[in-house]
């Protein structure tokens, strides 16, 4: 009976998704463009999740566009409804860009997290596995998010959240709304535990994504570098794992204060990886923002940056 439900479940979900209908309300108020809201988007890879779809001011269905898609779909709109009352501002920086012809129209697709899920969805699953048995068990049951809740809630699986992202939802978009679906015209971005998973995704789906946007990047994995083998394993992961130079770009920044003072040093080997594995400053930027810390109201403030460099 299990196996029989499970198979009528897989048949009946690409219809669930195809017939998605937005809400009627919007969750959140945008300064510019529209803002299509889908509650509880259903996939067979992992838990159903809401979207953003932000259409550009003067968005036209006979016109087609790039696509970026963003992680922490919920902290990119509207501070009145952010857990901290900040956000990214993507409306009002993406707009203003558009208007002053900085970067064509696009489509901004706004991937919500489930906060409890956030980390095990967003940590690069290979690199985790590539770290020795003792190591996964140690970040899975000892690490605290604080003194009530466990930073894992279950073992990674952003295997699965990228298949979600490129198998289940993309098609969705591209099927729904009059995209340039090429990868060329395809990019992802995200920043803190969103920018390792953006790097992991243009990496492990190079066909899918043109280009990438990683601030702030988390590479510590937990809070601290003492002892810690998890950057390790990204680098080596970095050194095999490279998209191509000649078809992608890549954007990398940090700040220097509260937990971004934990990146510069593992950022100056990514950028050695990066650079050795045949990338340029047509393809390849990395910044430093001196004196910035790690928050949406700093991520706001340099956006235009990954976007130019991204869309231009």
């Amino acid at each position: 009976m299990r196996i029989a439900l499970c198979i009528i479940v897989m048949y009946l979900l690409p219809f669930a998704i195809e017939a998605q209908e937005p809400a009627q309300q919007p969750v959140f108020e945008v300064a510019a463009g529209t803002i299509i809201h889908y509650n509880e988007f259903p996939s067979l890879h992992v838990p159903a999740r809401n979207i953003e779809v932000w259409l550009p001011p003067g968005y036209n269905p006979e016109r087609r566009y790039p696509v970026l898609y963003m992680h922490d779909g919920q902290m990119l709109f509207d501070a009145q409804k952010t857990w901290n009352k900040q956000e990214w501002g993507v409306d009002e920086v993406i707009s203003s860009m558009i208007a002053d012809e900085s970067i064509p129209p696009v489509i901004v697709v706004g991937i919500w997290n489930i906060s409890e899920n956030r980390h095990s969805e967003y940590f690069p699953q290979k690199p985790f596995e590539s770290l020795d048995p003792e190591a996964q068990d140690s970040l899975v049951n000892k690490v605290r998010r604080n003194e009530q809740t466990d930073l894992f809630i279950k073992t990674p699986y952003s295997d699965q959240y990228l298949q979600f992202i490129t198998k289940e939802l993309k098609p969705f978009i591209d099927k729904t709304y009059p995209t340039l679906s090429q990868r060329e015209h395809t990019f992802i971005a995200g920043s803190s535990m969103g920018g390792l998973i953006s790097m992991y995704a243009i990496c492990e789906y190079p066909e899918t994504f043109g280009g990438a946007a990683c601030l702030s990047t988390h590479w510590p994995g937990v809070f601290q570098l003492d002892n810690n083998p998890i950057p390790q394993a990204f680098l080596d992961y970095l050194k095999i794992q490279l998209p191509d130079p000649e078809t992608h770009k890549l954007y990398f920044d940090h700040g220097t204060a509260t937990l971004d003072a934990l990146y510069g040093d593992i950022q100056v080997k990514v950028n050695a990886i990066i650079t050795a594995g045949g990338y340029n400053d047509q393809n390849f930027k990395t910044l430093v923002f001196p004196g910035e810390d790690h928050s949406e109201n700093a991520w706001n403030k340099r956006l235009g940056q990954p976007l130019m460099f991204l869309l231009r």
